[in-house]
Protein backbone atom coordinates (compact mmCIF):
# COMPACT_ATOMS: atom_id res chain seq x y z
CA UNK A 1 0.00 0.00 0.00
CA UNK A 2 1.36 3.47 -0.91
CA UNK A 3 1.94 6.24 1.59
CA UNK A 4 -0.83 8.31 0.02
CA UNK A 5 -3.25 9.40 2.73
CA UNK A 6 -6.55 7.58 2.74
CA UNK A 7 -9.40 10.01 2.25
CA UNK A 8 -13.02 10.13 1.22
CA UNK A 9 -13.34 12.05 -2.06
CA UNK A 10 -14.96 15.46 -1.86
CA UNK A 11 -18.50 15.59 -3.20
CA UNK A 12 -20.48 18.52 -4.52
CA UNK A 13 -23.93 18.15 -3.02
CA UNK A 14 -26.97 17.86 -5.29
CA UNK A 15 -29.13 19.47 -2.60
CA UNK A 16 -27.12 22.36 -1.10
CA UNK A 17 -30.17 23.91 0.57
CA UNK A 18 -31.17 20.71 2.38
CA UNK A 19 -30.05 20.20 5.95
CA UNK A 20 -31.72 18.74 9.00
CA UNK A 21 -35.45 19.31 8.64
CA UNK A 22 -37.52 21.25 11.16
CA UNK A 23 -39.51 18.05 11.81
CA UNK A 24 -36.35 16.23 12.93
CA UNK A 25 -35.26 19.18 15.07
CA UNK A 26 -38.64 19.60 16.76
CA UNK A 27 -39.17 15.87 17.35
CA UNK A 28 -35.71 15.54 18.92
CA UNK A 29 -36.33 18.58 21.12
CA UNK A 30 -39.78 17.27 22.09
CA UNK A 31 -38.23 13.97 23.17
CA UNK A 32 -35.44 15.73 25.08
CA UNK A 33 -37.89 18.00 26.95
CA UNK A 34 -40.59 15.32 27.36
CA UNK A 35 -42.96 17.61 25.45
CA UNK A 36 -46.24 16.57 23.86
CA UNK A 37 -45.30 16.23 20.19
CA UNK A 38 -48.01 17.88 18.09
CA UNK A 39 -45.39 18.73 15.47
CA UNK A 40 -44.98 15.74 13.15
CA UNK A 41 -48.10 14.56 11.36
CA UNK A 42 -48.66 10.99 12.49
CA UNK A 43 -51.13 9.30 14.87
CA UNK A 44 -50.13 8.10 18.33
CA UNK A 45 -52.94 5.50 18.33
CA UNK A 46 -53.17 2.09 16.73
CA UNK A 47 -54.97 0.87 13.63
CA UNK A 48 -57.96 -1.49 13.39
CA UNK A 49 -56.98 -4.94 14.75
CA UNK A 50 -58.75 -6.46 11.72
CA UNK A 51 -56.14 -4.86 9.47
CA UNK A 52 -53.30 -6.32 11.54
CA UNK A 53 -54.96 -9.73 11.42
CA UNK A 54 -55.24 -9.47 7.64
CA UNK A 55 -51.44 -8.93 7.44
CA UNK A 56 -50.82 -11.92 9.72
CA UNK A 57 -53.13 -14.05 7.60
CA UNK A 58 -51.39 -12.94 4.39
CA UNK A 59 -47.98 -13.85 5.78
CA UNK A 60 -49.25 -17.21 7.01
CA UNK A 61 -50.76 -17.87 3.58
CA UNK A 62 -47.30 -17.53 2.02
CA UNK A 63 -47.63 -14.05 0.47
CA UNK A 64 -44.01 -13.18 1.24
CA UNK A 65 -42.24 -13.06 -2.13
CA UNK A 66 -42.11 -10.31 -4.76
CA UNK A 67 -45.52 -9.15 -5.95
CA UNK A 68 -46.06 -7.79 -9.47
CA UNK A 69 -44.15 -4.56 -10.10
CA UNK A 70 -47.23 -2.26 -10.24
CA UNK A 71 -48.92 -3.95 -7.24
CA UNK A 72 -51.08 -7.04 -6.73
CA UNK A 73 -54.17 -7.09 -9.01
CA UNK A 74 -56.64 -7.35 -6.12
CA UNK A 75 -55.37 -4.15 -4.52
CA UNK A 76 -55.30 -2.24 -7.81
CA UNK A 77 -58.89 -3.38 -8.44
CA UNK A 78 -59.93 -2.20 -4.98
CA UNK A 79 -58.27 1.20 -5.51
CA UNK A 80 -59.92 1.65 -8.91
CA UNK A 81 -63.27 0.70 -7.40
CA UNK A 82 -62.91 3.20 -4.57
CA UNK A 83 -61.95 6.08 -6.89
CA UNK A 84 -64.86 5.30 -9.22
CA UNK A 85 -67.38 5.03 -6.37
CA UNK A 86 -66.28 8.27 -4.73
CA UNK A 87 -65.29 10.46 -7.68
CA UNK A 88 -67.00 8.99 -10.73
CA UNK A 89 -63.88 8.31 -12.82
CA UNK A 90 -62.81 4.77 -13.77
CA UNK A 91 -59.09 4.09 -13.91
CA UNK A 92 -58.06 0.81 -15.52
CA UNK A 93 -56.47 -1.18 -12.66
CA UNK A 94 -54.16 -2.98 -15.09
CA UNK A 95 -52.65 0.09 -16.74
CA UNK A 96 -53.55 3.14 -14.65
CA UNK A 97 -53.07 2.23 -10.95
CA UNK A 98 -49.64 1.72 -9.37
CA UNK A 99 -49.02 0.80 -5.73
CA UNK A 100 -46.14 2.78 -4.22
CA UNK A 101 -43.93 2.81 -1.13
CA UNK A 102 -45.93 5.67 0.36
CA UNK A 103 -46.96 9.00 -1.12
CA UNK A 104 -43.49 10.55 -0.87
CA UNK A 105 -42.07 7.90 -3.21
CA UNK A 106 -45.07 8.35 -5.49
CA UNK A 107 -44.40 12.09 -5.81
CA UNK A 108 -40.68 11.87 -6.53
CA UNK A 109 -41.30 9.03 -9.00
CA UNK A 110 -43.89 11.10 -10.89
CA UNK A 111 -41.50 14.07 -10.99
CA UNK A 112 -38.54 11.96 -12.16
CA UNK A 113 -40.75 10.38 -14.83
CA UNK A 114 -41.84 13.62 -16.47
CA UNK A 115 -39.49 16.48 -15.53
CA UNK A 116 -36.41 17.03 -17.68
CA UNK A 117 -33.46 19.35 -17.10
CA UNK A 118 -34.62 22.94 -17.45
CA UNK A 119 -38.35 22.23 -17.14
CA UNK A 120 -40.35 24.54 -14.89
CA UNK A 121 -42.50 23.02 -12.14
CA UNK A 122 -44.93 25.19 -10.18
CA UNK A 123 -45.28 24.66 -6.44
CA UNK A 124 -47.88 26.53 -4.38
CA UNK A 125 -46.35 27.76 -1.15
CA UNK A 126 -46.49 26.88 1.69
CA UNK A 127 -45.87 23.32 0.50
CA UNK A 128 -44.84 19.91 1.80
CA UNK A 129 -41.09 19.73 2.22
CA UNK A 130 -40.33 16.98 -0.32
CA UNK A 131 -41.65 18.80 -3.40
CA UNK A 132 -38.78 21.23 -4.02
CA UNK A 133 -35.88 18.77 -3.50
CA UNK A 134 -37.68 16.28 -5.79
CA UNK A 135 -37.84 18.85 -8.60
CA UNK A 136 -34.20 19.82 -8.08
CA UNK A 137 -33.07 16.17 -8.21
CA UNK A 138 -34.87 15.85 -11.55
CA UNK A 139 -32.99 18.89 -12.89
CA UNK A 140 -36.14 20.99 -12.98
CA UNK A 141 -36.56 24.63 -12.07
CA UNK A 142 -38.81 25.36 -9.10
CA UNK A 143 -41.35 28.13 -9.70
CA UNK A 144 -42.83 29.21 -6.38
CA UNK A 145 -46.32 30.71 -6.43
CA UNK A 146 -47.70 31.80 -3.05
CA UNK A 147 -51.14 30.81 -1.88
CA UNK A 148 -53.02 33.87 -0.60
CA UNK A 149 -51.57 34.75 2.84
CA UNK A 150 -54.13 34.37 5.59
CA UNK A 151 -56.69 32.33 3.65
CA UNK A 152 -54.23 30.04 1.79
CA UNK A 153 -56.58 29.99 -1.21
CA UNK A 154 -55.09 29.58 -4.71
CA UNK A 155 -54.42 32.84 -6.56
CA UNK A 156 -55.22 31.96 -10.17
CA UNK A 157 -53.92 35.24 -11.55
CA UNK A 158 -50.51 34.42 -10.07
CA UNK A 159 -50.71 30.81 -11.27
CA UNK A 160 -51.61 31.98 -14.79
CA UNK A 161 -48.71 34.46 -14.76
CA UNK A 162 -46.32 31.64 -13.81
CA UNK A 163 -47.36 29.41 -16.74
CA UNK A 164 -44.94 29.47 -19.69
CA UNK A 165 -44.06 27.10 -22.56
CA UNK A 166 -41.36 25.71 -20.20
CA UNK A 167 -43.90 24.67 -17.53
CA UNK A 168 -43.97 20.87 -17.29
CA UNK A 169 -46.13 20.36 -14.19
CA UNK A 170 -47.88 21.91 -11.23
CA UNK A 171 -48.13 20.34 -7.77
CA UNK A 172 -51.52 20.72 -6.10
CA UNK A 173 -52.33 19.58 -2.55
CA UNK A 174 -55.86 19.42 -1.12
CA UNK A 175 -56.69 18.99 1.73
CA UNK A 176 -53.62 21.12 2.26
CA UNK A 177 -50.61 20.50 4.46
CA UNK A 178 -49.80 22.69 6.37
CA UNK A 179 -52.75 25.11 6.24
CA UNK A 180 -55.71 22.63 6.46
CA UNK A 181 -57.39 24.45 3.54
CA UNK A 182 -59.60 22.46 1.13
CA UNK A 183 -59.97 23.43 -2.53
CA UNK A 184 -63.54 24.04 -3.71
CA UNK A 185 -65.22 22.67 -6.83
CA UNK A 186 -65.03 26.16 -8.38
CA UNK A 187 -61.27 26.30 -7.75
CA UNK A 188 -60.70 22.88 -9.30
CA UNK A 189 -62.76 23.93 -12.35
CA UNK A 190 -60.73 27.13 -12.63
CA UNK A 191 -57.52 25.05 -12.65
CA UNK A 192 -59.06 22.74 -15.27
CA UNK A 193 -59.88 25.73 -17.51
CA UNK A 194 -56.50 27.37 -16.98
CA UNK A 195 -54.56 24.25 -17.98
CA UNK A 196 -56.87 23.17 -20.84
CA UNK A 197 -54.91 24.93 -23.64
CA UNK A 198 -51.54 23.77 -22.23
CA UNK A 199 -49.56 20.53 -21.96
CA UNK A 200 -48.95 21.08 -18.24
CA UNK A 201 -49.29 17.97 -16.08
CA UNK A 202 -50.78 17.92 -12.58
CA UNK A 203 -49.37 16.06 -9.60
CA UNK A 204 -52.34 16.04 -7.22
CA UNK A 205 -51.32 15.21 -3.66
CA UNK A 206 -54.54 13.92 -2.09
CA UNK A 207 -53.19 12.02 0.91
CA UNK A 208 -55.76 13.65 3.24
CA UNK A 209 -58.68 12.91 0.88
CA UNK A 210 -60.72 11.23 3.64
CA UNK A 211 -60.31 14.08 6.13
CA UNK A 212 -62.71 16.78 4.93
CA UNK A 213 -65.03 18.32 7.52
CA UNK A 214 -68.34 20.09 8.07
CA UNK A 215 -70.21 18.22 5.36
CA UNK A 216 -67.90 19.34 2.55
CA UNK A 217 -66.61 16.86 -0.02
CA UNK A 218 -63.13 16.19 -1.30
CA UNK A 219 -62.73 17.57 -4.82
CA UNK A 220 -60.36 15.00 -6.29
CA UNK A 221 -58.72 15.72 -9.62
CA UNK A 222 -60.45 12.49 -10.67
CA UNK A 223 -63.84 14.30 -10.58
CA UNK A 224 -62.86 16.67 -13.40
CA UNK A 225 -62.26 15.08 -16.83
CA UNK A 226 -59.85 17.78 -17.98
CA UNK A 227 -57.73 17.28 -14.86
CA UNK A 228 -58.03 13.49 -14.69
CA UNK A 229 -56.61 13.31 -18.22
CA UNK A 230 -53.38 15.08 -17.16
CA UNK A 231 -53.01 14.13 -13.48
CA UNK A 232 -50.97 11.83 -11.32
CA UNK A 233 -53.36 11.41 -8.36
CA UNK A 234 -51.48 10.43 -5.20
CA UNK A 235 -52.95 8.98 -2.01
CA UNK A 236 -51.79 7.20 1.13
CA UNK A 237 -53.01 4.14 3.01
CA UNK A 238 -50.77 5.22 5.89
CA UNK A 239 -52.80 8.39 6.43
CA UNK A 240 -56.19 6.76 5.84
CA UNK A 241 -55.74 3.66 8.00
CA UNK A 242 -53.43 5.07 10.76
CA UNK A 243 -50.40 3.05 9.60
CA UNK A 244 -47.94 5.71 8.45
CA UNK A 245 -45.00 3.39 9.13
CA UNK A 246 -46.20 0.88 6.54
CA UNK A 247 -45.33 3.36 3.77
CA UNK A 248 -47.91 2.17 1.25
CA UNK A 249 -49.67 4.52 -1.15
CA UNK A 250 -50.70 4.63 -4.78
CA UNK A 251 -50.81 6.68 -7.96
CA UNK A 252 -53.72 6.80 -10.39
CA UNK A 253 -52.91 8.28 -13.80
CA UNK A 254 -53.84 7.84 -17.48
CA UNK A 255 -52.21 4.82 -19.13
CA UNK A 256 -49.60 6.83 -21.06
CA UNK A 257 -48.53 8.70 -17.90
CA UNK A 258 -48.62 5.51 -15.81
CA UNK A 259 -46.35 3.77 -18.34
CA UNK A 260 -43.70 6.45 -17.84
CA UNK A 261 -44.27 6.42 -14.08
CA UNK A 262 -43.72 2.65 -13.95
CA UNK A 263 -40.45 2.91 -15.89
CA UNK A 264 -39.02 4.91 -12.99
CA UNK A 265 -40.90 3.01 -10.28
CA UNK A 266 -39.43 -0.35 -11.34
CA UNK A 267 -35.87 0.93 -10.91
CA UNK A 268 -36.68 3.07 -7.89
CA UNK A 269 -38.33 0.61 -5.49
CA UNK A 270 -39.45 -2.06 -8.02
CA UNK A 271 -42.43 -3.01 -5.87
CA UNK A 272 -44.05 -2.73 -2.44
CA UNK A 273 -44.18 -5.26 0.39
CA UNK A 274 -46.49 -8.13 -0.41
CA UNK A 275 -48.38 -9.08 2.79
CA UNK A 276 -49.43 -5.46 3.37
CA UNK A 277 -50.83 -5.31 -0.16
CA UNK A 278 -52.91 -8.46 0.35
CA UNK A 279 -54.12 -7.19 3.72
CA UNK A 280 -55.11 -3.79 2.32
CA UNK A 281 -56.96 -5.38 -0.60
CA UNK A 282 -58.99 -7.50 1.81
CA UNK A 283 -59.59 -4.63 4.24
CA UNK A 284 -60.81 -2.29 1.48
CA UNK A 285 -63.79 -4.60 0.84
CA UNK A 286 -65.47 -2.63 3.64
CA UNK A 287 -65.62 1.12 2.80
CA UNK A 288 -66.73 2.10 6.31
CA UNK A 289 -63.22 2.82 7.70
CA UNK A 290 -62.54 5.57 5.15
CA UNK A 291 -66.15 6.77 4.90
CA UNK A 292 -66.25 7.22 8.69
CA UNK A 293 -62.88 8.98 8.86
CA UNK A 294 -64.15 12.57 8.39
CA UNK A 295 -66.39 12.26 11.47
CA UNK A 296 -63.58 10.59 13.45
CA UNK A 297 -61.14 13.44 12.82
CA UNK A 298 -63.75 16.22 12.96
CA UNK A 299 -64.49 15.20 16.55
CA UNK A 300 -60.78 15.44 17.40
CA UNK A 301 -60.52 18.80 15.61
CA UNK A 302 -63.47 20.14 17.60
CA UNK A 303 -62.12 18.82 20.91
CA UNK A 304 -58.74 20.44 20.26
CA UNK A 305 -60.24 23.69 18.94
CA UNK A 306 -62.50 24.05 21.98
CA UNK A 307 -59.45 23.87 24.24
CA UNK A 308 -57.40 26.25 22.09
CA UNK A 309 -60.29 28.75 22.14
CA UNK A 310 -59.52 29.28 25.85
CA UNK A 311 -56.01 30.51 24.99
CA UNK A 312 -54.89 33.71 23.24
CA UNK A 313 -54.18 31.81 20.03
CA UNK A 314 -56.34 32.87 17.08
CA UNK A 315 -57.59 29.74 15.33
CA UNK A 316 -57.44 29.58 11.54
CA UNK A 317 -60.07 27.44 9.76
CA UNK A 318 -59.30 23.71 9.66
CA UNK A 319 -61.44 22.47 6.77
CA UNK A 320 -59.51 19.23 6.17
CA UNK A 321 -56.39 17.17 7.00
CA UNK A 322 -55.46 16.56 10.66
CA UNK A 323 -53.82 19.93 11.24
CA UNK A 324 -54.86 23.06 13.11
CA UNK A 325 -53.05 26.32 12.42
CA UNK A 326 -53.07 29.21 14.89
CA UNK A 327 -51.98 32.83 14.77
CA UNK A 328 -49.51 33.51 17.60
CA UNK A 329 -49.56 37.34 17.37
CA UNK A 330 -51.45 37.83 20.65
CA UNK A 331 -49.29 35.29 22.49
CA UNK A 332 -45.70 36.21 21.64
CA UNK A 333 -43.44 38.66 19.82
CA UNK A 334 -41.10 35.85 18.79
CA UNK A 335 -40.89 34.77 15.17
CA UNK A 336 -42.52 31.42 14.32
CA UNK A 337 -39.39 29.27 14.59
CA UNK A 338 -38.21 30.81 17.86
CA UNK A 339 -41.73 30.56 19.27
CA UNK A 340 -41.92 26.82 18.45
CA UNK A 341 -38.58 26.24 20.17
CA UNK A 342 -39.74 28.27 23.21
CA UNK A 343 -43.12 26.49 23.30
CA UNK A 344 -41.41 23.10 23.33
CA UNK A 345 -38.84 24.04 25.99
CA UNK A 346 -40.97 26.13 28.33
CA UNK A 347 -44.58 24.93 27.85
CA UNK A 348 -43.87 21.34 26.83
CA UNK A 349 -45.80 21.23 23.54
CA UNK A 350 -44.15 20.90 20.11
CA UNK A 351 -45.54 22.64 17.02
CA UNK A 352 -44.17 23.44 13.55
CA UNK A 353 -43.65 26.97 12.15
CA UNK A 354 -45.39 27.63 8.84
CA UNK A 355 -42.26 29.46 7.69
CA UNK A 356 -40.63 26.01 7.35
CA UNK A 357 -42.91 25.35 4.37
CA UNK A 358 -41.73 28.44 2.41
CA UNK A 359 -38.53 28.75 0.40
CA UNK A 360 -37.86 32.22 1.80
CA UNK A 361 -39.00 31.32 5.36
CA UNK A 362 -41.93 33.79 5.03
CA UNK A 363 -43.13 34.49 8.57
CA UNK A 364 -46.80 35.36 9.11
CA UNK A 365 -46.96 34.52 12.85
CA UNK A 366 -48.68 31.17 12.26
CA UNK A 367 -47.77 27.71 13.62
CA UNK A 368 -49.23 24.26 12.94
CA UNK A 369 -50.43 21.65 15.42
CA UNK A 370 -51.31 18.03 14.54
CA UNK A 371 -54.45 16.67 16.23
CA UNK A 372 -54.10 13.06 15.00
CA UNK A 373 -53.56 12.02 18.62
CA UNK A 374 -55.34 10.15 21.39
CA UNK A 375 -57.84 12.30 23.27
CA UNK A 376 -55.69 12.08 26.39
CA UNK A 377 -52.66 13.34 24.40
CA UNK A 378 -54.68 16.31 23.18
CA UNK A 379 -56.00 17.00 26.69
CA UNK A 380 -52.47 16.90 28.10
CA UNK A 381 -51.31 19.36 25.43
CA UNK A 382 -54.29 21.63 26.11
CA UNK A 383 -53.61 21.65 29.86
CA UNK A 384 -50.09 22.84 29.15
CA UNK A 385 -51.17 25.38 26.52
CA UNK A 386 -53.74 26.79 28.98
CA UNK A 387 -50.73 28.27 30.82
CA UNK A 388 -50.44 30.70 27.93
Amino acid sequence: MSNTAIRTPDLETKLPAVGTTIFTVMSALAAEKNAVNLGQGFPDFGCDPKLLQAVTDAMAAGHNQYPPMPGIPALREAIAGKIEALYGHRHDPATEITVTAGATQAIITAILAVVRAGDDVIVLEPCYDSYVPNIELAGGRVVRVPLTPGSFRPDFDKIAAALTPRTRAILVNSPHNPSATVWTEAEMRRLEELLAPTDVLVISDEVYEHMVFDGARHESAARFPGLAARSFIVSSFGKTYHVTGWKVGYVAAPASLSAEFRKVHQFNVFTVNTPMQHALARYMADPAPYLDLPAFYQRKRDLFAAGLAKTRFKLLPSAGSYFQCVDISAVSDLDESEFCLWLTREIGVAAIPLSAFYGDAFDQRVVRFCFAKKDETLQQALERLARL
